[in-house]
């Protein structure tokens, strides 16, 4: 176990934007709801999912909306505390150990927010070691866990709570209420055991997140390339140097979907990439050729800083650096593939390991 205050706080939001994979939400406006929390009610414990009981209650805490929204309508810190004690009131049990869906953007910190406020530990694990756009896409689908029950709470004060036998259906039903919502609202969501929460998912990508925010702040303190220490400290792959030339970008249906056109700089001179994403950055082109898909990470890092740009704010002008990395190895799976690879979003082409591209 160890506490997460302040200074941890930073590191890993700063590490979550990178596996927000573009999406997730800005994680700065998480970082600001679980900091306030924490001043308040002081640092929150950390687990490994090895120091939880077999028998303990789990459930991930999540905010669900287009990121493009959230930028303009913050969240509310007592919309993370609420959102845990309505689903205890409708289920009757308590809930010992709260988690992030995904360690990507705002997903990755506001369980902090609830943890701090209610008074339990964060799992050092989530449910993707990522950011995916789908509330099924979490590694407990691939092992038969249920979504539901879930609660949802949203800015007006209103207060769902769902059971539904296939998850798909909850991201359906569920979408259209965000919808009406207004595109922004808090999910406690996949109830679990401790032992569960063992087999199921990912481990340590807090830690992970952690690792990345701090290697980016050193880089930048010895003057070192950032990009660079985030692709070693993570087996990275640098897909692309460039500058984006246009972005297009529409908020529909409770998600941001667009692409950023980018014109190559340096060893990619000449060259071309295209970066597609819905919510999250979901494939990249190199001069019409598939060269990363989802499931890997494809992040767009500001090139002098190693900022990580999310999709929601790139835009003409940016000097980018556009970088992959491998996702967790049940996500390239063939049901992993199924629920996550590039057919899952609609683009009929392969999934493409990120490893496998030669500059």
């Amino acid at each position: 176990m160890r506490l997460i205050d302040e200074a941890a706080l930073d590191d890993i939001t700063l590490g979550s934007t990178i596996f927000g994979a573009g999406g997730g939400g800005d994680p700065y406006i998480g970082k600001l709801l679980a900091r306030d929390a924490i001043r308040r009610f002081g640092p929150v414990p950390l687990v490994d999912v090895e120091e939880v009981p077999d028998d303990a209650n789990v459930v991930f805490i999540a905010g669900m909306g287009a990121p493009g929204v959230l930028t303009e309508k913050v969240p509310r810190a007592h919309e993370y505390d609420r959102v845990l004690r309505e689903l205890e009131k409708h289920t009757g049990k308590k809930y010992d150990y709260v988690c992030p869906a995904e360690a990507g953007g705002l997903n990755a910190v506001t369980p902090f927010a609830t943890a701090a406020v209610v008074g339990v530990p964060v799992i050092d694990a989530d449910g993707m070691g990522r950011a995916y756009p789908h509330l099924e896409m979490v590694t407990p689908t691939l092992y038969g866990g249920k979504a539901t029950p879930l609660v949802m709470v949203d800015e007006h004060g209103n207060n769902m709570f769902l059971n539904c036998d296939d998850n798909a259906w909850v991201e359906l039903i569920a979408r259209a209420a965000v919808v009406t919502s207004g595109a922004n609202t808090t999910l406690a969501l996949y109830p679990m055991t401790g032992a569960q929460a063992k087999a199921w998912l990912v481990r340590g990508v807090l830690s992970a997140a952690a690792d990345v925010g701090r290697a980016i702040r050193e880089a930048r303190a010895d003057h070192r390339s950032a990009v660079d220490a985030v692709i070693d400290s993570q087996n990275g792959i640098l897909l692309f140097e460039g500058k984006v030339e246009h972005v297009e970008r529409r908020n529909e249906g409770g998600w941001t979907i667009g692409r950023a056109e980018i014109s190559g700089l340096n060893d990619d001179k000449g060259r071309e990439m295209v970066v597609h994403f819905q919510n999250e950055n979901l494939m990249a082109e190199r001069d019409g050729t598939i060269i990363a898909t989802s499931p890997d990470l494809i992040m767009a890092l500001e090139l002098d800083s190693g900022e990580p740009i999310p999709a929601e704010e790139i835009r003409y002008g940016f000097r980018v650096a556009i970088i992959g990395l491998p996702c967790d190895a049940r996500w390239r799976s063939p049901e992993g593939l199924k629920l996550s690879g590039p057919r899952r979003f609609g683009y009929d082409v392969d999934f493409t390991p990120v490893e496998d591209f030669v500059r």
